[in-house]
């Protein structure tokens, strides 16, 4: 059975956080590969404007080139709609049939999960390993879950990576105060929002 890591976000910019977390995962977890999968309308975003999916897509394959265990799905960009993951879940394991998959979040999702559609469903087929900075403090995360049994919350692992202080967030608002951005993203990339004025002006 393939075990397979899925790498959902917005990518709004990737970023070496992203990018860490995965290659982490991957090789915490056995991961055969870690497949990107950059939202199409993300429900949780919905009042925020987000660069397009033309934009996002890009830059994620230039982020992912040099790493020959990272794929690129557009499962999420292709469908229409909000992005749910269950959705995704669900077209993965059509593709995937016999793979065992391990979907990388960050901590402070998997402290909405109760929220997110047909949770029973997603853990029941896949695993969460939810990515955590240095110093992020989870408290006792089986009480902030109540609603899920023992055996779904044997699917939540937490994963400590140093590099996820690194924000979109906080690079798209370097971009629009023309602050620095080097050596938080792929060179590749920090070009790509330069080429196209991506960010500028925005808050």
């Amino acid at each position: 059975m393939q075990r397979i890591g899925l790498m959902g976000g917005t990518f709004d910019p990737v970023h070496h956080g992203h990018l860490v977390a995965a290659e982490e995962a991957r090789y915490q977890f056995s991961l055969e590969r870690v497949i990107f999968i950059p939202a199409g309308r993300p429900p949780h975003k919905v009042s925020r404007e987000i660069s397009s999916a033309r934009h996002r897509l890009a830059m994620t394959k230039l982020a992912i080139e040099s790493n020959p265990f990272f794929d690129l799905s557009t499962v999420e960009i292709d469908r229409p709609g909000l992005s749910y993951t269950i959705n995704t879940v669900r077209d993965m394991r059509r593709i995937y049939p016999r793979a065992e998959f391990f979907f990388i979040t960050g901590a402070d999702a998997v402290l909405e999960i109760l929220s997110w559609k047909h949770i029973d469903e997603l853990l029941d087929q896949c695993n969460f390993i939810a990515a955590k900075r240095p110093g992020y403090r989870l408290g006792k995360l089986r009480d902030k879950l109540p609603g899920i049994s023992e055996e779904q919350f044997g699917r939540i692992v937490v994963m400590e990576v140093p590099a996820l202080a690194i924000s979109s967030t906080d690079i798209r608002e370097r971009v629009r105060k023309g602050r620095p951005i080097k050596y938080l993203l792929p060179e590749s990339v920090e070009k790509y929002i330069r080429e196209h004025g991506l960010y500028a002006g925005k808050s």
